[in-house]
């Protein structure tokens, strides 16, 4: 499962206070049972003194082969513990899909 990897990958790489990823390619026009399209919201001290650009793209290194292998699209969310804490653990909601229709 694509979704596992993800986690732990992440989990191994950021040593996170909080981590949700969370497989949203049902909301796409893709084919049932597609791992595609990925919601992750990760809280690390990793990313004191970081600008989210550089979150990013620190992320995208450690899911480099998932990017390569299937992967269409990740919905980063991350923040250090303190930015966290001042959301009062809310996050804004994805996007709905601008693909037409669904895939039977």
């Amino acid at each position: 499962m694509i979704r596992e990897q993800i986690e732990t990958k992440l989990r191994a790489a950021f040593e996170p206070a909080y981590l949700d990823v969370v497989d949203e390619s049902y909301r796409h026009n893709v084919p049932a049972g597609s791992e595609s399209h990925f919601k992750v919201v990760i809280v690390s001290d990793r990313f004191v003194g970081e600008r989210f650009l550089t979150r990013h793209r620190s992320i995208y290194t450690v899911l480099a082969q998932e990017l390569a292998d299937g992967v269409h699209a990740l919905a980063l969310h991350t923040y250090t513990l303190k930015e966290w804490e001042g959301l009062q653990d809310t996050v804004p909601a994805s996007p709905p899909c601008r693909g037409a229709g669904t895939v039977a």
